[in-house]
Order: C-alpha cells, then structure tokens, then sequence
C-alpha cells in the first residue's frame, strides 16, 4: 500500500492551552476522499489549522505531505501550503482584484517569476473548474458558486498532494453545493486527495466516501448510515 498523505497518530490537538481532541488516529492516502464531520465546536477547525501549520502539533505524531508536524518551523510553512490546497468557506478571494488577478497573485506569492507560465497555468486551472470565461470577472461579479468555484481554481495552483475544503458549500443553497461538489468529484476522479470538513449530511449521503467524525473530544470512522 501507498504511503498516507496525511497521518496523525495518538496526536492530542489544542486551541491555545485548551485540549480540543486527544488521542488521534487519521490515515489519508492518495487519491482518497475523505469527509470529516462533527458539531459546531466539535474540533474540526481545529484539526484543519493544524494540518496546514496554523496550530502547532505539540503532543503525538503526524505527517502531511511530507512535512513532519510537530517539528515544522515558521520557516516551513509556506512551502508546507503550496504542496496542499486550501478551500474555505467564505471564499477569501481578493474583493479588490480580478479573478486573473487573484491566481496572478498566488503564483507571484509562491514564487512564480515567468508571466506566459503564469498566465498558462491561470487558464489551466479556471478551464478545470468550468470557469475559463470569468478570468476578467470580480468577485463581486461573481455568484456563490462561481466565487468558491474560482476558490477550487486557486487551491488547484501549485499542483498540490492534497486538497483541504473546509465546508466548501457552508455558504451555498443545496443546487449550487451539488454544483460545487462535482467540481470537487471531478478532480478527485483525476487523482486528487481531497480532505473535506462538511455540514452538508445530504451531500455524504448522495455521494458517499469514506467519513470521519469529530465527536466525543476524539476522531473516529462512521458507516455512512450512521452518519
């Protein structure tokens, strides 16, 4: 079997000196998708700041990409988030900037120099969201759906090992989630691992991979009728 993704071991997670989940057990592996469930407060922001070097790994083992957690530096972290792609819930585009703009800005970040590569991996990636007209668009141009569609976009930048969607479709009405959730089926069918923390139990059931859920102060797997 392919070594995991992402692997956490008897890792005790903290939201500042508060134990938020104790005694960790995770394994993704490549080309997985994998949902993780749970109440509000349950733990699942917590989780996720900690697996993209937002909160630090202080307690256990874990790995994500390549990057050992509880020995990742400041230093490390940006090259840590260009081998994940990160979704959120409230789209976090750039209001002020085009579309265009808001992947130009990504790239320069990371350390693209060529403007014709820039420009080529721009179109690449909004043609792999179903969203190669809207380049010229702002995002106040944009609905819902076509803003966390151009998020998927930037996520999809720097070719990452893994895709982490925090509640992708918390903002949307159920047509426009399915909408979104296709995109993410898609790329997850061309190989992508894809981590996605969700409220939304009528996509899980429409669309049922393997879940995770944060309950209890711990992490463990459900059946999908259970979930």
């Amino acid at each position: 079997m392919k070594n995991p993704v992402l692997s956490l071991e008897k890792a005790d997670i903290f939201q500042e000196q508060h134990l938020v989940l104790g005694q960790v057990n995770v394994a993704v592996y490549p080309g997985e998708f994998v949902y993780l469930i749970g109440k509000t407060g349950s733990g699942k922001s917590s989780l996720m700041k900690t697996l993209y070097g937002e909160l630090p790994l202080t307690q256990g083992q874990g790995q994500i990409v390549g990057f050992d957690l509880p020995s990742l530096t400041e230093k490390q972290i940006p090259f840590l988030r260009r081998k994940i792609g990160i979704v959120f819930q409230d789209f976090k585009l750039l209001p002020d900037r085009s579309v265009y703009q808001n992947l130009r800005f990504v790239l320069r970040a990371t350390g693209w120099m060529d403007e014709g590569l820039i420009e080529q991996k721009s179109h690449e990636v909004l043609d792999k969201v179903g969203m190669k007209t809207k380049g010229f668009k702002f995002p106040h141009e944009l609905s819902g759906g076509e803003q966390q569609r151009i998020s998927i976009a930037r996520a999809l930048l720097n070719d990452p090992e893994l895709i982490i969607a925090d509640e992708p479709t918390g903002n949307l009405d159920p047509e426009t989630s399915v909408d979104v959730m296709k995109v993410l089926l898609e790329l997850n069918a061309s190989g992508r691992t894809i981590l996605m923390a969700t409220h939304d139990y009528a996509l899980i059931l429409k669309y049922p991979f393997k879940t995770l859920k944060c309950d209890r102060g711990t992490v463990f797997e459900v059946q999908q009728k259970s979930v």
